[in-house]
């Protein structure tokens, strides 16, 4: 793959000459600014990233994260930036300058399709196709959408979000340019993939598209014609990835000790891990010299160093890596190509929050009433949709926002406009319409 054709400022869905513009701002920079306006984007305030929405203490939600998530984003493309234009000095000048801007909007945009109660909200969406009510549309619906529905997964339907045509939205959805588009694919095989093996980054509904802005880009294409489409990864999505892992392990870690799930001596050691001794000292040194004495600030100072250390070593790999990754031969993520010690210090943060946060008993409650919402929503609304004609599923599909096609006289584009009406949801929105369809909860006028 060539960093030429890679970087393209192409828009899906744009015909003809550009319209007029009336500032500088790069096509890459309108991105950014397209999704900083959008409501879905705007809606992440109000969705779970791991621990309950806030009371008290406030932690991280989706909207926090992806802020976060793109400002790493941001360093770690600037940084490749450099580097790659320092070896090929002809590319100065070109658009390969903006890999910073262009990894920090794919960052704004990587959890945009996660329904509500994240990963709990996905298999809700899976399994009530699987194992529930919805098993029994098997036969009514193309095996191509069974498929796309029985592994629903939050970053294909990001793409789907950013892509798809709603009624009365302009083609080409949010018309974002190819490499953004293509930046946030962490898995770029379609959803007939995952069958075998698991992974994938777009549904079927979305293959096409996929293979439009991949081609356009010169990505490598691995899979033969007739077989599920399936990609090498578009180079920048491993600087995507790398900021997500960075972002998620360790500030989970600080939402931890602020929940006091975690210990201040715990949360210390488990950050001064990924220093070597001197460099601990210095930490511990300048703290003390900066009379920060409170417990959450050290905290804080010390996630502040470790960020910046992770974003460095994501960089190197990438950098050191940059030939296997352009011909699609490397393997894994950068966070698994940085050294020993921080690789080490990683996998820990990742076993104690798999043992103290996500098995805690906040989090578990989340999934279990986030669980029941989905699933009730789902069996309310599918049914509705199948079967239009009744008086209450009139009246329910009634309350379907009207930018999705509720009113098809196609069965697969009715269950499909639920889908995404749902996933479209914040936790407190699902909840109010769960609470709502039950009755426990009627609008005060």
């Amino acid at each position: 793959m060539q960093w030429q054709t890679l970087i393209s400022n192409r828009r899906l869905g744009q015909t003809g000459r550009h319209t007029e513009r009336h500032d500088e701002r790069s096509e890459f920079k309108r991105d950014y600014d397209r999704l900083i306006f959008s409501a879905p984007f705007r809606r992440l305030q109000n969705k779970t990233q791991v621990f309950p929405l806030p009371g008290s203490i406030f932690v991280h939600n989706r909207l926090t994260h992806s802020l976060e998530v793109a400002s790493v984003g941001m360093s770690l493309g600037s940084d490749v930036a450099r580097h790659v234009i320092a070896n090929e000095p002809e590319l100065a000048g070109t658009r390969v300058e903006e890999l910073g801007t262009i990894v920090s909007t794919a960052c704004l945009a990587h959890d945009l399709g996660n329904p509500p109660f994240g990963h709990s909200g996905e298999k809700a969406i899976q399994t009530f196709f699987t194992e529930n009510e919805g098993a029994r549309l098997e036969n009514m619906l193309s095996p191509q959408l069974w498929c796309d529905l029985t592994h629903f997964e939050g970053n294909a339907n990001a793409f789907r979000l950013l892509t798809h045509r709603y009624s009365g939205r302009r083609i080409g959805g949010f018309v974002m340019t190819y490499s953004m588009l293509a930046s946030i694919v962490k898995y770029p095989f379609a959803s007939s993939y995952a069958g075998s093996h698991g992974k994938f980054g777009f549904f079927n509904t979305e293959a096409g598209i996929f293979r439009t802005v991949a081609d356009a880009l010169g990505m490598l294409r691995l899979s033969a014609e007739g077989d599920p489409l399936r990609y090498a990864r578009h180079p920048l999505v491993y600087l995507v990835e790398a900021a997500d892992d960075i972002c998620y392990e360790v500030m989970d870690i600080e939402d931890a000790h602020k929940l006091k799930l975690l210990s201040f001596e715990e949360t210390r050691s488990l950050l001064l891990d990924f220093f070597e001794e001197d460099t601990q000292r210095h930490i511990l040194q300048r703290i003390e010299t900066e009379n920060i004495t409170d417990i959450n600030e050290q905290v804080v100072y010390m996630r502040a160093c470790v960020i910046g250390k992770l974003e460095n070593e994501c960089a190197a790999a990438f950098i050191n890596n940059e030939p296997d990754i352009m011909n699609g031969t490397f393997k894994g993520s950068l966070i698994e190509h940085i050294p020993e010690r921080q690789r080490n210090a990683y996998r820990r943060c990742s076993k104690v929050a798999v043992e103290r946060i996500y098995r805690s008993k906040p989090v578990l409650d989340v999934e279990l009433a986030g669980y029941r919402v989905m699933t009730t929503l789902m069996e309310q609304l599918v049914d509705a949709a199948v079967n239009p004609g009744r008086f209450y599923s009139q009246q329910l599909l009634r309350r379907v926002s009207s930018q999705y096609e509720i009113d098809s006289s196609d069965l697969e584009t009715r269950v499909m406009a639920v889908v995404d009406f749902i996933s479209g949801m914040t936790d407190v929105f699902a909840l109010d319409f769960y609470q709502k369809l039950n009755g426990t909860s009627l609008p005060i006028v």
